[in-house]
């Protein structure tokens, strides 16, 4: 989950091989162990494919994007948990809490495991206030793509109640499509992915899409 070097955030849950440089005194000790890779991602390479990324993912975000609260006709259930978070479930899919090393919380389909929602968080000292100190969204997209070996099709950042979320779309080269948002709150970087079969990521975008808009780190 998290490399403790001097440069980088290595490996957030549950995106295997991410790892991220952020400034020296953005890091706290926790998890050791547990940290299979350690790559500094800005000023990687660049051999992922990129489909697009928007002129706005490369602007300020000063616009408030008010917080998903449509349930979808009961497609979604409102969660609260006790650690300080919510977020907009999947109803009647599976719950698992804390795999360690891997996630917080898993919501997963009952008929396709593939199909599944996973939140994981990793400490950062409380300096660190924003998801922008990993740099540039597109950047940050173009490297996760790069180590992934996947394609980017999209990168977009938003501002909800204050906190600063990017997300990404990724085509992973295992067949699997994946969106992934990343926010800093409360002392720690929030990892959100939301994974499908490729073949049924069509069916399943605007619901994705819908969990990821209603998540807030903190209570209202």
């Amino acid at each position: 989950m998290l490399r403790l070097s001097a440069l980088t955030v290595a490996s957030l849950m549950p995106f295997s091989g991410l790892a991220f440089s952020v400034p020296k005194d953005s890091l706290v000790s926790r998890r050791d162990a547990l940290v299979k890779t350690a790559a500094a991602l800005i000023g990687g390479t660049t051999a992922g494919t990129i489909v697009g990324v928007p002129s706005s993912a490369l602007a300020i975000v000063t616009d408030e994007t008010p917080r998903v609260t449509s349930r979808m006709g009961g497609l979604l259930e409102r969660y609260q948990d006790s650690r300080g978070w919510q977020i907009l479930a999947p109803s009647g899919w599976n719950k698992f809490d804390g795999e360690v090393g891997a996630y917080d919380v898993k919501w997963q389909d009952l008929v396709d495991p593939t199909d599944n929602i996973k939140l994981s968080s990793t400490p950062v000292k409380s300096t660190t206030t924003s998801i922008d100190v990993l740099g540039p969204i597109a950047d940050v997209g173009a490297n996760l793509a790069a180590k992934r070996n996947a394609k980017l099709i999209n990168a977009e950042e938003r501002q909800t109640e204050g906190v600063l979320f990017y997300l990404f779309d990724f085509a992973l080269d295992d067949g699997t499509h994946q969106l992934l948002q990343l926010c800093v709150n409360k002392g720690k970087i929030w990892s959100l992915d939301a994974n499908t079969k490729e073949k049924r990521y069509a069916k399943r975008k605007e619901m994705y899409y819908n969990i990821l808009g209603s998540f807030m780190p903190k209570l209202s």
